[in-house]
């Protein structure tokens, strides 16, 4: 189900994450902000922590744990081209589309106006090559989020399968979740490294790592494994998009789901 309404949202996400039944999207007013680059943190060798920051997140919308923006970034003769709002609180993108890329807003805190994307490092990337070199005290164009696609917390059980891409989103689920959760999570990497992303403690949600090494992946073969417990299950798969295919067939009848392909071998820029 989608919700058109754009008008609050924070209302209408909590409402559902409190109440509501399934798998809702709800829209959000879609901004586009100049932010400024504050800190840099490592958090595996694989990954890297940018927290961004400034005047410009005043008004920043994000209730969800799969909430994303979009970087812009220069066309190749250095020429920044951004959307601009219109009167239905959505962007008018120029044509051609201009070179972005999507993060998981890992963190997010009105108070101190701080942003936290995570970005996975891997060579010739256009968003993880800007990632390597970005200085403190950059400006960094940022748009959205444009609206969250919301699973309430009232299942008895939930399954989150992701990759490193998807770690993100699933610690930051974790920690809104709650102490009383119960889960699986099944984490597939390329490296044993990326398994030392920080995960919330939770007593009721079991990990289970996998390192493909090279190997096909063995990510949805591990859940459809699983046993599901008695209830209502739902499951939360992010990450390459081929690797979490299979789970789309495999859930109906089983499980209620969110899939989102964050990425694609060989596509640049994927938008699910």
């Amino acid at each position: 189900m989608t919700v058109t309404d754009r008008s609050d949202p924070r209302g209408r996400v909590a409402d559902h994450l409190r109440s509501g039944s399934g798998v809702v999207r709800i829209p959000y007013p879609i901004g586009i902000r100049t932010l400024t680059l504050l800190n840099r943190t490592e958090i595996t060798p694989c990954m890297l922590r940018l927290t961004l920051g400034g005047p410009g997140l005043d008004g920043f919308h994000s209730y969800q744990a799969d909430d994303h923006i979009r970087i812009v970034f220069p066309d190749p003769d250095g020429t920044l081209r951004v959307p601009v709002p219109n009167d239905r609180q959505m962007l008018d993108w120029p044509r051609p589309f201009p070179i972005t890329r999507q993060y998981t807003v890992r963190r997010w805190d009105p108070d101190t106006r701080e942003l936290d994307l995570d970005f996975v490092l891997h060579d010739g990337g256009v968003a993880s090559e800007w990632a390597r070199r970005a200085a403190i005290g950059e400006d960094v164009i940022v748009a959205g989020p444009p609206g969250a696609k919301v699973f309430p917390l009232t299942y008895d059980h939930y399954i989150l399968a992701v990759d490193a891409t998807g770690l993100p989103a699933a610690a930051r689920w974790l920690e809104e979740a709650g102490d009383d959760i119960s889960a699986d999570l099944v984490v597939e990497t390329d490296e044993a490294v990326e398994h030392d992303y920080p995960l919330p403690e939770r007593a009721g949600v079991t990990v289970h790592r996998l390192i493909r090494d090279g190997r096909p992946s063995a990510l949805a073969d591990t859940v459809t494994a699983l046993p599901l417990p008695a209830g209502r299950v739902l499951l939360f798969a992010a990450g390459e998009a081929d690797d979490i295919k299979p789970l789309r067939a495999w859930h109906k009848d089983r499980t209620d789901a969110s899939f989102t392909g964050y990425w694609k071998r060989g596509v640049a820029g994927l938008d699910d």
